[in-house]
């Protein structure tokens, strides 16, 4: 019998995050439970925001953050859970540098994902 595993990360940001599900190009949606693999009933769970059927993050109130909700059993994703959990850290991180440059009076130029599969953000300010 599978069941709803909980990853810990360090997200706290709302929008910060979803931003960085859209631009990843993940199918993202808000306030809704994920639905059981065929084969296997256990509690549902209600999370802020899904990534298609399977996948969701939760807010924990204790540790202020965004859990990531899936069931590991049955994960069916061309990506394992880390590498996925790495991708949306990495583009989250660069949403909130590039909001908060922003709020500095800074202009991004541009952002470039180079080879060795760094992003790199280019910002100017005039003073």
């Amino acid at each position: 019998m599978s069941h709803f595993s909980t990853i810990k990360t360090k997200l706290k940001d709302r929008d910060a995050l979803l931003k960085a599900l859209l631009v990843i190009g993940l199918p993202v949606d808000v306030n809704r439970e994920l639905e059981n693999p065929v084969g296997h009933e256990h509690a549902k769970v209600h999370c802020d925001i899904t990534l298609g059927s399977d996948i969701g993050f939760r807010w924990n109130r204790n540790t202020e953050t965004y859990e990531l909700v899936t069931d590991i059993q049955t994960w069916n994703h061309s990506i394992p859970p880390k590498r996925m959990i790495d991708k949306i850290s990495q583009e989250y991180a660069a949403e909130i540098i590039t909001r908060e440059s922003k709020k500095k009076g800074f202009e991004v130029e541009r952002k470039v994902n180079n080879l060795e599969n760094e992003v790199e953000i280019f910002a100017t300010r005039w003073v």
